[in-house]
């Protein structure tokens, strides 16, 4: 019934996204034919492309341009014109097919793609056929001779044409030696929907009649055809169509199925055929149903971007035949159906993996189930969009990847410190890089585009913080700051010398200067930023604390704490009789304002001070001086201490320790010299260089996965009655792994204040109280991002509960406390820092908790609220 040819379009220099050009050869002449889409319709030509160029022509064998040979033996010539890339490029094929065909039913309906066909038998009071003249449709149209009009009938109107004007319409007519040919298109004025379809499947259909001369006079056949255009259902793997099992707008009377087959692209299929391919073909009281896999091989996938997104589909053109035989007349009518399904739009599977490995410090991200049909055409990173062509110039190998099984994927790398890669700290030692990418794409032929964003991190403990050294000469503290491998631009750290940063002026102030690598300045030992620790006899040692900041996410990056002594003369006794004093503000009088500073006569005030130093010049017989003879030498002494400003009284704070200063000159006879010097004051601080401050805070997590905190703005934290309440302890900023942090007691308390009673004991020198009815439990720390260092970090949990006094609560809130420790792992030591467990005793005391090592530190945490 139909003739099919096969084109496998392989050649690289064809294009696939275009369908052949047609042209057919008139039998017996030189003359090619275009074959326009509406010309296929009116002539009984249909065409298949799939997205891979292969391309499939179908022919009715009543077909404009076929040589008909009585009927029986059917030969078509084609030449197929496909283009390169370059219009001016084209190949040409000559193609044609023959083929034979005997099986011909009294009534046969063709359903194709573009159009319907009705081919009845001619006969006459049991004579055979009839005879007529071959002609073939010209593309003008010209008449074909015996056929004088066609009559179309619709609901509510009756259309007269004669043939040529029927073929100006679109239709095609035509008498062979034993056929009556009736062809039109779909969706012409004169087809239509039949009401309420077939057994519920709907049907587009066509009724006509055709007036045409026979010998024995003018002849009317009466002919309808009708065929399906819906009835197919879809499933995740199923597809599903259905045929009405009797199309009674066709039929006369009562039929009785003779033949069922099914095929795939016009072509029958046997049953074994049928098994292999997974296809099942059942009848019901109204339908004959085919049913295909979604992904069979006999069909094909196709690219889709609905809104932006990747979407596929999967197309496959089921055939199906039926010979029903009338039980009245018992003429027999095949119906051949050839329907392309197409299933809907689909979400692509697609999967995107990132295959990085840090060591590497390279993106690997590979995305993949993808159909030959896409194309990746740019990427857009943060910095811009990139051609595929320019992110391969930039060292980011950008690669397509084929599968035998007609998918397609696409990788991509890019190294960690290229310029498209995000980077920033998320630790003082870590490294966060993030590649956000968005892939565009486009679907061929039609060059619809749509986009695929990724987003990859990795993480790396990859930083080299900035190191500080420094040394001293006579007069200065020389600094240097060695960059780590984040350079300057480490979150823009800064620079703190003392208690000031060093802006702009103060550098200037200090000589600093640098380069790529690291940068140095100079600080005078008696700067405003350094600090004075002790004086000796002849010397003060000076202390500099420089320190650097990130104040983004307030991090200490580094830090130094320089110590030096430096030349200094505080006494001298001049050979006139007079003396000199310079007193020194240190750390250990912080409260300390050297103007209020005088001599044993509180009259004898600093002839010059400010808010470091107080000057003193005076004669040795003056300012409640004092003076002893030894032998041949005389000593005068006095004493620098403060007093209030306006009353007079000495100077005494317990914030403060006593401040004196003595001074003294030994005078020999005719001769002076400066012989003693004396300081004295209480908890004299020292310093050691290269220390620093060891910071321990007390959190609580929101659950025992202790992955979060509660922050200060939800304290107080509301628990119930019972209900687990989780603590850490940790060791903040320290990366030395030689530490360890050891719990020894934690107590509850209604107060804030540590000391306040009642209290109650939760450990007792690190171990949990096993006397406690709400038993409090240590919980392992395990590896997470926060603490590197477990052994810096202990957590334990209780479970909520309040103090009571004679059954009624005191208060909803508690407070908890710990003591905690500082050890050194290694050095083996006794006691708390052995790490065993003392077992506590069963007293309940709160005056029990020690605090006898010199690291120890203390901290709280609450309140905690009872809830109702």
């Amino acid at each position: 019934m139909a003739a099919v040819i096969i084109i496998s379009q392989t050649a690289p220099l064809l294009r696939t996204d275009v369908n052949p050009a047609v042209w057919a050869l008139v039998p017996d002449d030189t003359q090619h034919i275009q074959i326009t889409p509406a010309l296929a319709a009116q002539c009984g030509y249909s065409m298949e492309s799939d997205p891979w160029g292969n391309t499939r022509i179908y022919t009715s064998l009543m077909g404009c341009y076929v040589d008909n040979k009585d009927d029986t033996t059917f030969t078509v010539g084609l030449t197929l014109r496909m283009y390169s890339q370059a219009s001016s490029e084209m190949v040409s094929h000559d193609v044609s097919q023959t083929c034979s065909y005997s099986r011909w039913a009294s009534r046969e309906i063709l359903c194709d793609r573009n159009y319907m066909e009705r081919r009845p038998a001619l006969h006459k009071n049991g004579q055979s056929d009839i005879n007529t003249h071959t002609c073939f449709l010209s593309p003008q149209g010209s008449a074909t001779p015996g056929i004088w009009k066609l009559t179309f009938h619709t609901p509510g109107s009756v259309v007269p044409m004669v043939l040529g004007e029927a073929e100006q319409n679109g239709y095609s007519a035509r008498i062979t030696s034993k056929r009556l040919v009736v062809r039109s298109p779909y969706s012409t004025s004169e087809t239509y929907q039949y009401p309420d379809g077939v057994a519920k499947i709907p049907m587009e259909m066509f009724k006509v009649s055709v007036y045409y001369n026979a010998p024995h006079g003018l002849s009317v056949v009466d002919m309808a055809a009708a065929c399906p255009t819906g009835g197919v259902l879809f499933n995740e793997d199923l597809i599903s169509w259905y045929v009405p099992r009797s199309v009674t707008p066709l039929l006369d009377g009562a039929v009785k199925i003779i033949e069922v087959h099914m095929g795939i692209n016009g072509q029958r299929l046997d049953k074994s055929q049928m098994t292999v391919h997974g296809y099942t073909l059942s009848q019901t009281e109204f339908h004959i149903i085919a049913e295909m896999r979604v992904g069979s091989p006999d069909g094909y996938y196709k690219s889709h971007a609905l809104d932006y997104q990747y979407h596929i589909t999967y197309t496959i053109e089921p055939m199906l035949e039926v010979l029903w035989k009338s039980v009245k007349t018992q003429e027999d009518t095949r119906y051949k159906i050839l329907f392309p399904i197409t299933t809907p739009a689909m979400p692509g599977l697609n999967q995107i993996s990132n295959n990085a490995v840090p060591e590497d410090r390279v993106f690997d991200v590979h995305m993949w189930n993808f159909l030959y049909d896409v194309e990746l055409v740019n990427i857009t990173f943060s910095s811009g969009v990139f051609t595929v062509e320019e992110c391969n110039a930039m060292g980011f190998a950008v690669q397509d990847h084929r599968f035998p099984n007609g998918t397609k994927s696409f990788s991509l790398k890019v190294p960690f410190d290229a310029a498209v890669v995000l980077k920033h700290n998320t630790g003082p030692l870590v490294t966060n890089y993030v590649l956000s990418a968005v892939f565009g794409f486009i679907i061929m032929p039609e060059y619809t585009p749509f986009a695929q964003p990724v987003e990859m991190q990795v993480s790396l403990q990859d930083v080299v913080l900035p190191t500080v050294t420094g040394v001293c000469d006579q007069g200065h503290f020389h600094i240097t700051v060695k960059y780590g491998n984040q350079g300057a631009s480490f979150d823009a750290f800064m620079t703190i010398a003392g208690p000031r940063q060093i802006i702009p002026e103060i550098a200037e102030a200090y000589k600093l200067q640098g380069n790529a690598t690291h940068f140095s300045f100079s600080v005078p030992y008696d700067s405003p930023d350094t600090a004075f620790e002790f004086l000796n006899s002849d010397s003060v040692r000076a202390r500099l604390d420089v320190l650097l900041w990130d104040s983004h996410n307030e991090w200490v990056l580094g830090d130094l704490h320089l110590a030096c002594s430096f030349p200094l003369v505080t006494t001298q006794c001049h050979p006139n009789g007079t003396m000199s004093a310079l007193a020194v503000k240190v750390d250990s009088t912080p409260n300390l304002v050297p103007s209020w500073l005088t001599l044993r006569d509180m009259s004898c005030k600093p002839v010059f001070s400010d808010d470091r130093f107080a000057y003193f010049y005076f004669g040795v017989d003056s300012c409640g001086t004092t003076r002893t003879f030894f032998d041949d030498r005389m000593l005068y002494e006095n004493e620098i201490r403060p007093h209030y400003h306006n009353t007079g009284k000495a100077y005494s704070s317990p914030a403060d320790p006593e401040y004196k200063q003595t001074i003294s000159c030994y005078y020999k006879v005719d001769q002076s010299q400066t012989v003693a010097f004396g300081y004295k004051k209480s908890n004299q601080p020292a310093a050691e260089i290269g220390t620093g401050q060891l910071m321990v805070q007390m959190r609580i997590a929101k659950d025992v996965s202790y992955e979060s905190f509660h922050a200060a703005e939800d304290y107080p934290v509301t628990k119930y009655l019972k209900e687990p309440v989780y603590f850490e302890v940790e060791l903040m900023h320290s990366v030395d792994q030689h530490l360890e942090l050891i719990l020894m007691n934690c107590w509850a308390t209604l107060e804030q204040d540590r000391t306040s009673l009642p209290s109650w004991d939760i450990i007792i020198n690190g171990c949990a109280d096993s006397d406690d009815s709400y038993v409090t439990i240590l919980h392992p720390v395990k590896n997470h991002d926060r603490a590197a260092i477990l052994s810096h970090a202990k957590r334990f949990s209780i479970k909520m509960f309040t103090f009571t006094q004679e059954q009624e609560l005191l208060k909803h809130e508690i407070y908890v406390h710990c003591d905690a420790l500082i050890c050194d792992k290694s050095i083996r030591k006794e006691g708390a820092c052995s790490r065993r467990c003392a077992h506590p005793t069963s007293t309940r005391k709160a005056g029990r908790r020690n605090s006898e090592s010199a690291h120890q530190t203390q901290i709280s945490s609450g309140p905690i609220r009872l809830n109702g």
